[in-house]
Parts: structure tokens; C-alpha cells; sequence
């Protein structure tokens, strides 16, 4: 159904945002950054009262896996109002309901499934982590709350508590998020993911470590308000391995991640956990207000009343969900997108890499973010404690510019006189995913097309090696714990961006929240929503719905290209001269690896 135009000489528009402006809470958000008056929506698209459309990456914050007023929604809300059917029913059971816990069941994780309960909540997903939170107390007889910095659950004060953008109260002890490109430990990688899971399990067991006995931990899957940052599988499988030693239930917060958002049905999928607690909202209504905790059976505890809600029984929001859950699991739209998302990020990058001001690209599925720095401030060095070496007061003799001396006998790795060396930063280009595999025994570079970028010849020893060495803002390590892996005289490529465990990293530039809102309005001029985010506002943040179209696809990318350079442009900032911008997003070239 094509959206026909609207009459409008913005004189209507106008007067809307105005009333709304005077008689609104100062509370109010998106209408502030987004100043439209949607009349109509289909899809992708939206229409404002004055005849402008849009391309919604917004997407009600994720709501709309399907986008605007699909066919199969719409249906299934026609089909109860035809019915008769009453439209609230508290926690009564009703076919509606039936159906909608069926199809639910059959897409959850199958360990999870096959022993669960459903607690249907307020319609917020707030409400459900204020129901999780209650669970898990009630259950465990425990008080204390494991939390993560970055995080967001919600608004309602035990949410919030638990959210990073609060000071922890009511028990919540905070633990460092695996966040690569600003690094907690200022290391980054597979080493930063690792020490914070080693905190978080030194902390448990430490008897003076302070924290509250937890009667849970809590987690996203992928921070999306903290910044669309994933968390890596491997550190996923840990925190589970961490809770389940020592009994303490896992609540998997899928609120925004859930509903082949992230490629995945469910975010957890990508690793294969398993959580205790899942707390689901947003897309499982269909776009409209529904939210659920789905737990293990035996936390199954609390009385009657126990947790409850006027609206938990909106029957609309159930067919609507209902709908949603069948169309994306029978049409494998969470494979669609990963596909998609994989090719989003990978231009992404390739646009990213002659911008500096792009500090990072990251995502999973369609969920992706694009992280805006301040280049021009220069580098800033860290030189905080690491886990292995204690705190780091100078990292050595810093080596010439352009090139990097052979390091002397490694102090503690376990192999007398093994070493590592790193040949002239001149040889260091700007490749946006080289890495390295292998381990003792050999390092081998992943993209030998472009082995030039990589680091150079790698003697092995064991617990070191390199495990992620690249171009320009790259972040490998010497890792595997191997103390004073490079010596006394470590030294750094000047600007390389490269890291090693126990030396000082050089912190990404500051955020730039200015030059991102500056982005968004330039979008909105070009007729593309996009939402803010990230620990500083910094973060350019993409949710468009699972239908995207391939043509949308590209329609997305070339306005967020042209809004980047011109936001660029006119931002002020020391940024040299842009690339050109013809062809900003070709087509990778046939020998690429992808």
C-alpha cells in the first residue's frame, strides 16, 4: 500500500510541535531530537503531517521487528476486535493467551523450554526486570544484585539501580562490561574480556571483597543504550559458567536483543547460553506494549500475587506478538539479518576507514552502532593497572618513531630467550579486522592478502602470542597471562594503536556527542531516523526493521554516508582533508575476504 501524500505547508506541523512543547513533560526525549508529526507508517516508512517520508531506523527504540503495520500484524489484531473477544483480561486464561504462550515456548532457547514458567508483567520491560529482580530474591533468600557498568534495564527504581547510569543502590554491586574499544583494563580484546571475567570471580569468592551475597546477575547480551556493544561469546560462557558454580541464577535482559534482532532468535543463541531468567518486551508484542519473564521452573517460588499488573493481559499486544514471533521464526528472518548486518558493518568499516572521527564500527545483526571521536585531541595513554603486572608507571624506552626493536628475554613466559618483534610501524596499514590464530607453536595472519598491514614475524612462547595484531587502531595482545612479556623496555609503535598484556594501550580519542548529534540531524535532513546512544550520547545507532529491503539497505547506507561528511564537515574539528566521495560504499572487490 503505497503512502499517499499529506496537505500540509508545515503550518499544522508547527502547531503540533508547539502544543506539544508547552503542555509536555520536560522529560520527553526523542520528540526533541526528532522534530516530525507522523501521520502514517508502512514498513520502513514513515510519513510526517507535512508530507515528507522517512526511513525509520528508530524502529519504536526495536520494537517493530516487522516495521510499521505489517499485513500479518494487522491481521491478527482485526481478527479479536471481529471476535468480540474481551480486550483486557488481568491473568485470566484466554485462547489469545494460549496461543501466544505456544508460540513463544517454541522459539526460546530448548533448555531453557523444556523445564520453563511465564510471568506475564506490566506492558514495560521496566516491569519484567522489576520481576526478574523479585524472583530471584524471593527464590535464593539473597538480597545482592550482579550488575554492569553501561548497562540499561529500565527506568523503575530497581531497573535503574541496576542500569550504569546510576549510582548502584539497593545491593547492585557493578562489574566491568567487556567494552573493547574503551577498555576498562586498557587492553581490549580477548585479554580485556577475560579480566573482567576474572574480577567478577575473584570478587565472588574474595570473603572481603564487599560485595552483597547476589541473588543474581543480570546482563544484555548486546549493551544497546550503553552503546550497541556485544558481548563476546566466550566471556557469555563464563559469567554462566561463574553463576552456575556457585548457584547464582542468570537473568539474560532480552528486551531490545530479542526476536532475530542480533541474527539470532534470541541473543543468547550466538553463544549457546542458557540463562535461568529471560526477560522479554518490546518485539514480542508486535509493536505493541507486552512484556514477560520466562524462567526456569524451579525458581517457580513466590505466592500468589507475588508480582502483578493491571495490563498483563492485553490481548491485542498477545495476537500481535503471536503474529510476529510465527512470521520471523517461519521466514528465518533472524538469518536475513545476519546477513544483512554483516554487510552493513562491512561497509560500515570500509567507509570508517579513512575518517577518524569514526571511532569504531561494531554491532551484531541489525543492531549496529557507529561510535564519533574527537581525533584531533591526539592520543591519550593509559597506564592503569593490569591484572598480571600490577600498575604500569612507565611502559619502558619508547622505541624510535617507525620502528620497533627486538625485545630482550621474556622474564616470566615459561621459554628462556623467547620474543617477540614487531616490524617498522611504516609497514602498519590500515586494515579494519586483521588478526592472527594459533597459539604456541605458531602464529598465522587471517587476511594474508593484505599481510603488509599485519604485524611482522612473531617468535612463540607459551602463554604469548599474538592474538589480534592489525592496522591503524588496531588492539592485539601478548596475552595468555605470561607476566613481563615484553621486558623491562617494552616498547610501542608510535600511533599503531597496537596493545600488549602489562604495557600501557593508547586510549581511544574522547567522544564526540556534538559531531553525533550533529550526524543525526544531517540524517533527519535526508530523510533517515536514527537514534543517539552510548555512554556519552556518542554512538550513531541503527535498528531498522528485520524486512529491510535490499534496496532500503542501500538507501540507508548512502544517507548515513552523505550526513557523516557533512557533519564532518561543518563540525570544526582538526580533521585534515575527507577521502573523496565518490563511490563511498563500493562494492568489495572479488579477492576480498569476507
Amino acid at each position: 500500500m503505497a503512502l499517499s501524500a499529506v496537505s500540509d505547508d508545515g503550518g499544522a506541523t508547527q502547531g503540533i510541535l508547539r502544543r506539544q512543547a508547552l503542555r509536555e513533560s520536560a522529560a520527553r526525549t526523542y520528540a526533541r531530537a526528532l522534530p516530525i508529526v507522523p501521520v502514517r507508517a508502512r514498513g520502513m516508512t514513515v510519513e510526517g503531517a507535512d508530507g515528507r517520508r522517512y526511513l525509520d531506523c528508530l524502529s519504536g527504540a526495536g520494537a517493530l521487528a516487522l516495521g510499521h503495520n505489517h499485513p500479518v500484524v494487522l491481521d491478527a489484531i482485526r481478527a479479536v476486535l471481529d471476535s468480540e473477544a474481551p480486550l483486557q483480561v488481568l491473568d485470566l486464561a484466554t485462547p489469545v493467551k494460549d496461543a501466544f504462550t505456544d508460540e513463544l515456548f517454541a522459539t526460546l532457547p530448548p533448555g531453557l523450554a523444556a523445564r520453563a514458567r511465564v510471568q506475564f508483567c506490566g506492558p514495560a520491560g521496566t516491569d519484567a526486570v522489576e520481576a526478574a529482580l523479585k524472583l530471584v530474591r524471593i527464590a535464593t533468600g539473597r538480597d545482592g544484585l550482579l550488575a554492569f557498568s553501561g548497562a540499561y534495564h529500565g527506568m523503575t527504581a530497581g531497573a535503574l539501580a541496576a542500569s550504569g547510569g546510576a549510582p548502584a543502590a539497593g545491593g547492585v554491586t557493578r562489574l566491568p562490561f567487556p567494552y573493547d574499544y574503551r577498555c576498562p583494563f586498557g587492553v581490549g580484546g580477548e585479554r580485556g574480556a577475560e579480566l573482567s571475567a576474572r574480577w567478577a570471580e575473584k570478587l565472588l569468592d574474595d570473603p572481603k571483597g564487599g560485595a552483597p551475597d547476589p541473588a543474581g546477575m543480570i546482563l544484555e547480551p548486546v549493551q544497546g543504550e550503553g552503546g550497541v556493544i556485544p558481548a563476546p561469546d566466550g566471556w557469555l560462557r563464563r559469567m554462566r559458567e561463574i553463576t552456575a558454580d556457585r548457584s547464582i541464577p542468570l537473568i539474560a535482559d532480552e528486551v531490545q536483543t530479542g526476536v532475530g534482532r542480533t541474527g539470532a532468535f534470541w541473543a543468547v543463541d550466538h553463544s549457546g547460553v542458557v540463562p535461568d531468567v529471560m526477560v522479554l518486551s518490546q518485539a514480542i508484542g508486535g509493536g505493541l506494549p507486552l512484556a514477560v519473564v520466562v524462567y526456569r521452573e524451579d525458581l517457580d517460588v513466590w505466592p500468589p500475587g507475588a508480582h502483578a499488573g493491571t495490563f498483563r493481559g492485553n490481548q491485542l499486544a498477545m495476537a500481535a506478538g503471536t503474529a510476529t514471533l510465527a512470521y520471523v521464526r517461519e521466514n528465518h528472518l533472524a538469518q536475513r539479518a545476519a546477513v544483512v548486518g554483516r554487510r552493513m558493518l562491512e561497509r560500515l568499516r570500509r567507509f570508517a576507514a579513512g575518517r577518524p572521527q569514526i571511532g569504531e564500527v561494531r554491532g551484531r545483526g541489525l543492531m549496529i552502532g557507529l561510535e564519533l571521536v574527537a581525533p584531533e585531541t591526539g592520543p591519550i595513554a593509559e597506564t592503569g593497572p593490569t591484572a598480571e603486572t600490577g600498575p604500569i608507571a612507565e611502559a619502558g624506552p619508547t622505541a624510535e618513531a617507525g620502528a620497533m626493536a627486538e625485545t630482550g628475554a621474556m622474564a616470566e613466559a615459561g621459554q628462556a630467550g623467547a620474543a617477540a618483534r614487531v616490524e617498522p610501524a611504516a609497514r602498519v596499514g590500515p586494515v579494519a579486522d586483521a588478526a592472527w590464530e594459533g597459539g604456541p607453536g605458531g602464529a598465522t595472519p587471517y587476511g594474508a592478502s593484505q599481510s603488509e598491514a599485519a604485524l611482522g614475524e612473531v617468535t612463540p612462547c607459551e602463554g604469548a602470542w599474538l592474538t589480534g595484531a592489525e592496522g591503524e587502531g588496531a588492539r592485539g595482545a601478548l596475552g595468555g597471562g605470561a607476566r613481563g612479556a615484553l621486558g623491562g623496555g617494552a616498547r610501542q609503535i608510535p600511533g599503531g594503536g597496537a596493545s600488549y598484556a602489562g604495557v600501557a594501550r593508547t586510549a581511544a580519542p574522547p567522544p564526540a556527542p556534538a559531531l553525533a548529534a550533529a550526524v543525526q540531524q544531517e540524517c533527519l535532513r535526508r530523510g533517515l531516523i536514527v537514534e543517539l546512544g552510548g555512554r556519552h550520547n556518542a554512538v550513531i545507532r541503527l535498528l531498522p526493521p528485520l524486512t529491510i529491503t535490499d534496496e532500503q539497505t542501500e538507501a540507508v547506507l548512502d544517507r548515513l554516508a552523505d550526513a557523516l561528511d557533512a557533519a564532518i564537515r561543518t563540525s570544526g574539528t582538526r580533521s585534515g582533508e575527507l577521502p573523496p566521495a565518490a563511490a563511498p560504499f563500493a562494492p568489495p572487490s572479488a579477492g576480498s575476504r569476507r
